[in-house]
């Protein structure tokens, strides 16, 4: 597999060359920053148009066919029109909380993303602690809906974002569990260590049982955890 150090390296040695360090780490932060963020927005228009494909096939509908061939850009459309409407101001809520609350959410997301390894040596920080890291920053979002619902000063806002923490809660314990399961089988909590130990093939498809059921388990509790 190539080694994408090697690219990152040469960019942060032509940039460090051209302008102090400090400015060069920063510059490499924000183009960072807006890649991440350009792929959560797209990651999140294809898989929003592949589930209303698929929930179209599971309730006898055709789904998405309008906008683009077979409905394709369908979910762009909606993009821009979520974007061009108006922001209604809701009364008697907290207004500096209330409008924190989604930004909570995104950052938890963004944060997680920052600990992936994508490819050899294409990781923004390569901890030594990588799953806790991750198992502990993709528990903030629950702190963003708790608190959209506590700002809005309404009760039943104030419930149904309770139901939905306790949701989101209750199933990141078997998702805990089920990624404990990989750091026991390669004895690291170091993302691109647990990568690199499966460079000949995944543990589910070496015979490790106890790899098969952390991925059973996990892919159930993830999607109840995406609500």
């Amino acid at each position: 597999m190539f080694d994408f150090s090697i690219v990152t390296n040469w960019i942060h040695q032509m940039l460090t060359s051209l302008m102090p360090e400090g400015l060069a780490v920063f510059l490499e932060c924000v183009v960072i920053g807006v890649c991440i963020i350009l792929m959560y927005a797209v990651l999140a228009i294809i898989l929003i148009y592949m589930e209303r494909r698929v929930c179209g096939k599971f309730q006898c509908r055709i789904g998405p066919n309008r906008v683009g061939p077979k409905g394709t850009i369908q979910s762009v459309a909606d993009m821009i029109k979520m974007l061009i409407k108006e922001i209604i101001e809701i009364n008697h809520v907290d207004r500096f909380l209330f409008n924190l609350a989604p930004y909570i959410v995104i950052i938890a997301s963004l944060l997680a993303f920052s600990c992936i390894p994508f490819a050899k040596g294409l990781e923004i920080i390569d901890f030594n602690v990588g799953i806790f890291f991750l198992i502990a920053v993709s528990s903030i979002g629950i702190v963003g809906i708790l608190l959209a619902g506590w700002a809005s000063n309404n009760k039943f806002s104030l419930i149904g974002a309770m139901r939905s923490g306790a949701q989101m809660i209750s199933y990141e314990l078997s998702i805990g569990l089920s990624i404990l399961t990989m750091v026991v089988l390669t004895g690291s909590m170091q993302l691109s260590t647990i990568v690199e130990s499966q460079a000949d093939g995944w543990f589910i498809f070496k015979g490790h049982l106890p790899a098969l059921i952390a991925f059973i388990v996990y892919l159930i509790a993830g999607t109840a955890e995406t609500n």
